[in-house]
């Protein structure tokens, strides 16, 4: 027989003493000690929901179970975090109490209760609070700030109830707003509050180290020996003996990135004036490597797999000019709704940008392309050629104008025409989305009007409008649930339908416009079901983009739009469109596959869509 340890010995006669020595109606000490909890209201709900979100008792409570001793610790370190949150919410005469069993937490009974406490039933925490008075902020003062109009940038007013958060930032903000108005080596201490206990108010006292208002002295840069230093300093808007401020050198870094040409930006300033009166300023350049390539891939059932590459030259002659190759294949497997395709066409592309172009700020864009393309509404071959220049209108606002030469031979319906177009680009977008692949706030709206003159093969001057317009809610931050729609509204003035050329007529159908519809047969069809094109276009797509998880989301979308022959909108068929995309988050962007299905399909129309891609869809 095998022998027992001494403390297994213990075990072996504690155990059934405990379980049977106690009486028929009582159970063993619990470890751990289950309880519930109870946190008295406030009155306030958006204050109750902080209170339960910020109680350890209650969100640990099935997470991490405790043994008596330590429920005792759990209570007291709510105690004082529950009267922090009061606090915060400018409660500072708030009290809290919390019992367990009906006894204080400081009782000396309790520990040796809890200890001989049962399972069955759990012991009751009861949080009683109180909230007293609601404080209020009774005066500010800013010692060592010899300009009190400086005050105003705190963001605090006489009689506002007196939170914690804006309190403590407001610091932060007088800081910046002085460094920003020439004192750059203002220093702002936290905040110490006092309190009036008979008028429920608080004094705020900011000291204020202000030091000497400079000027931005010289301007350097470091780690960029293949651009030329004078380019990058005109490139800038950041002067030597302008008023120091850290706003403009976040935007000199800033326009500095968007070169194109530097992986980081950084800037250095001295640590005291040098000269008197300025401070010098240093731009730390890491270059990117002088060249790039791209690869890039698309699938949809209607357009086929699309692909293409690019090579791009950051800084061609030393001043961050770009030229840019590239070349894809399209069309390869397109579907027309019953027939797949195997012509693939070809895209070959030249791109030549300047920038400051003879201003700063002003971009110069030089390209040519040639391409073949098989659509469902018709066949084309041609040569294009653009220049224009792009200037930013103000922070949100861009404004692109230029000139360009279609020539191409494009077979609609048999009949083989060619075409030879000029034409003036006139563009203007205004955007706050601040992301090209994953927006979730913000607006784009983007206007184009492009005056055509066919010089063969058309009918007479022409002209294009076209207003798209995107919008993101974010419904659940940070961008994990985002409410995005998007608008399109177009018409043709000056020619009818088949006066314009094909490809500069309107379509609708694929992505861009009403998912779940073949590209392009949204709107007035031939006998055979090709797409004719329309003079007017309107469309509205709406989708919900939930994320799931760290890598994974969906976004049902519902899209409609509508393709007319007379030149006016909302007078075609309307067709409607509903699916649903799958989303994989990468560091890039999303990679999206979206299922759309056609409500209301015309005769010989695909029964559905898919859509593989990089980033969402608009």
């Amino acid at each position: 027989m095998k022998r027992l340890s001494e403390r297994a010995l213990i075990i072996a006669v504690t155990i059934p003493w405990c379980l049977l020595g106690l009486g028929a109606h009582q159970a063993c000490a619990a470890n751990p000690q289950p309880y519930r909890v109870t946190i008295s209201k406030t009155g306030n709900s958006a204050l109750d929901t902080l209170l339960h979100q910020s109680a350890q008792l209650e969100t640990l409570r099935t997470k991490s179970p405790v043994s008596p001793f330590a429920l005792i610790g759990r209570a007291q370190a709510d105690q004082q975090r529950l009267l922090t949150v009061l606090q915060s919410e400018a409660y500072d005469a708030a009290r809290i109490a919390i019992t367990i069993n009906g006894l204080a937490l400081n009782n000396p009974n309790l520990p040796r209760l809890l200890r001989q406490a049962p399972a069955e039933p759990p012991a009751n925490v009861m949080v009683n609070i109180t909230l007293g008075p609601l404080y209020t902020i009774g005066a500010i003062q800013t010692p060592g700030l010899t300009t009190p109009h400086e005050s105003r940038a705190l963001g605090l007013k006489i009689g506002a109830i007196a939170r914690a958060a804006p309190i403590v930032s407001a610091a932060a903000q007088l800081q910046s707003s002085l460094r920003n108005h020439g004192y750059a080596f203002a220093k702002v201490a936290p905040p110490i509050a006092y309190a009036t206990i008979g008028h429920h108010s608080l004094i705020l006292h900011y000291n204020v180290a202000l030091g000497p208002r400079v000027a931005v002295g010289a301007i350097q840069f470091s780690g960029a020996p293949a651009l030329q230093r004078a380019f990058l300093a005109r490139h800038i808007t950041l002067r030597s003996g302008q008023p120091f401020s850290e706003t403009a050198l976040a935007k000199a870094r800033d326009q500095l990135l968007a070169l194109r040409v530097f992986s980081s930006v950084a800037t250095q300033t001295a640590s005291a004036p040098n000269p008197p009166g300025q401070v010098p300023v240093l731009f730390l350049l890491q270059a990117e490597k002088p060249h790039r390539v791209e690869i890039d891939g698309s699938y949809s059932t209607d357009e086929g797999i699309s692909g293409d590459a690019s090579w791009t030259d950051r800084n061609l002659f030393g001043r961050a000019q770009r030229l840019i190759f590239a070349i894809g294949g399209t069309g390869l497997g397109s579907s027309t709704g019953k027939t797949i395709l195997l012509q693939p066409g070809y895209d070959a592309k030249a791109t030549y940008i300047v920038p400051d172009a003879f201003q700063p700020g002003q971009n110069f864009t030089a390209d040519i392309e040639a391409l073949r393309a098989y659509l469902p509404a018709y066949n084309r071959t041609g040569v294009l050629a653009n220049i224009g220049l792009e200037r930013p209108w103000s922070k949100f606002i861009d404004l692109r104008y230029g000139l360009g030469y279609i020539g191409e031979q494009i077979a609609q319906e048999g009949v083989n025409r060619r075409y030879n177009l000029v034409q003036l680009p006139l563009s203007l977008r205004y955007d706050t989305a601040r992301s090209l692949l994953n927006p979730t706030q913000g607006v784009r709206i983007t206007l184009r009007v492009t005056p055509s003159l066919p010089l063969s093969g058309g009918s007479g001057l022409f002209l294009n409008a076209e207003l798209i317009g995107n919008t993101y809610i974010n419904l659940e931050a940070p961008g994990r649930g985002v409410l995005a729609l998007r608008g399109v509204l177009g018409r043709i003035f000056g020619a009818s339908q088949f006066q314009i050329p094909p490809d500069q007529r309107f379509y609708a159908g694929g992505t861009g416009t009403v998912r779940g519809f073949t590209y392009q047969t949204v709107g007035p069809l031939f006998a055979n079901g090709v797409p004719q094109g329309g003079t007017a276009l309107d469309a509205i797509e709406i989708e919900f983009r939930q994320r799931i998880g760290k890598s994974f989301g969906i976004a049902p979308f519902v899209d409609a739009g509508q393709v007319a022959a007379n030149g006016t909108p909302f007078t075609g068929t309307p067709r409607v469109g509903v699916g649903l995309g799958l989303l994989y988050y990468t560091s890039i962007g999303p990679i999206r596959l979206d299922l759309g299905v056609p409500v209301n399909r015309p005769p010989g129309g695909a029964s559905f869509a898919v859509y593989v891609g990089l980033g969402q869809a608009f």
